[in-house]
């Protein structure tokens, strides 16, 4: 009669590849609670910090000081959210804001091409409709499938999967 002591190496080599498998992917996925990779990451692209971009949106484009602090929290915000699928629709409406006031303060003037040869003063708002096709599928639509709406939301009609 086999005792549990007899098991087969077999058994052993794939629960220990395993173990392996759970521990690789532990210290891949395992991350400090600490904020300085969020920062170190926000500074990525170059960009001119919160007062900077303040003082641009209210010195050279005109925006009021409320609004344009608006502007650059829902430009930090809604693509962390969207990435999440939280709160879809309301990231997208903020970006479908700023994609329609782009267009009125600034882009419009210089007409509908981006500025891909270099020949042009500015950037047209080729780009702006785009976005603003992206917004109106995540309006109508929302998250999909894999977001966070879906998750704690209730779906109106559980036959769209």
């Amino acid at each position: 009669m086999p005792t549990t002591a007899s098991i087969s190496s077999q058994h052993l080599t794939s629960q220990s590849i395993s173990i392996e498998r759970g521990s690789l992917l532990r210290r891949v996925l395992s991350t400090s609670a600490g904020w300085s990779v969020t920062a170190a990451l926000l500074g990525w692209f170059g960009g001119y910090g919160f007062a900077g971009t303040l003082g641009f949106l209210t010195e050279k484009v005109g925006l009021p000081k409320p609004l344009a602090a608006s502007v650059i929290l829902i430009e930090f915000a809604a693509p962390l959210l969207l990435a999440a699928g939280l709160g879809t629709r309301f990231a997208a409406l903020g970006i479908g804001a700023i994609m329609i006031g782009a267009i009125a303060t600034v882009h419009a003037s210089q007409g509908f091409f981006m500025n891909w040869s270099g020949a042009q003063a500015g950037e047209g708002f080729e780009y702006h409709l785009l976005t603003l096709g992206l917004v109106a599928v995540l309006l109508a639509q929302g998250g999909g499938r894999l977001s966070l709406d879906r998750r704690l939301g209730v779906s109106p009609d559980p036959s769209r999967g």
